[in-house]
């Protein structure tokens, strides 16, 4: 594998951190000798995408909060990050300001009582549409991953739905599960 290609396990981004603690991102990227950070381009209510809500369960067009991220890895682009919240959950807390989050959202979210206890993880290749080419630094002819992740807390319930699109061949998914 090489400098330029970075391994991702979803895993320390679905459990929430101890107070203080860096986000999962930062932790994650410091652990390797590497240097995570983010930007928040975008946050605030927003229509629901169709597949949003879909996966959220509201209607077609219903306000949702979304936090638009673009993550960066050693200072370049390597995810554009769309995360979206029921907005009975993130309207006037922080999950829909642009501040980060000491600990990350999903150490806000269990604060909230809204602990992720379900995650499924859909994964598909595709070509970049305009904007993230440019966003994301990527050639004209480079496909994209996009990883959709729906959290589900312990009653079922979603409560986040993530929708990150990385530039293919800077990118190798790792799972670990357990059978339980």
């Amino acid at each position: 594998m090489s400098d330029s290609q970075w391994v991702s396990s979803s895993m320390p981004y679905l459990t929430p951190k101890s107070a203080g603690a860096a986000d999962a991102w930062s932790a994650e990227t410091a652990a390797l000798g590497r240097r995570g950070t983010q930007r928040i381009v975008h946050a605030g209510e927003v229509p629901a995408p169709p597949v949003v809500a879909g996966l959220l369960g509201v209607p077609e067009g219903e306000t949702v909060v979304v936090r638009r991220r673009l993550m960066l890895l050693d200072g370049l682009p390597n995810e554009l990050t769309d995360t979206y919240y029921p907005a009975g959950i993130a309207c006037g807390t922080p999950l829909a300001g642009t501040a980060k989050i000491p600990g990350g959202a999903i150490t806000l979210l269990a604060e909230l009582g809204y602990a992720g206890a379900a995650v499924r993880e859909d994964v598909t290749a595709r070509m970049p549409d305009e904007e993230e080419k440019e966003v994301l630094c990527t050639a004209p002819d480079e496909p994209v991953l996009q990883l959709t992740r729906l959290t589900l807390d312990r009653r079922g319930r979603p409560v986040q739905v993530d929708v990150m699109t990385m530039p293919a061949h800077r990118q190798r998914l790792h799972y670990e599960m357990t059978i339980g």
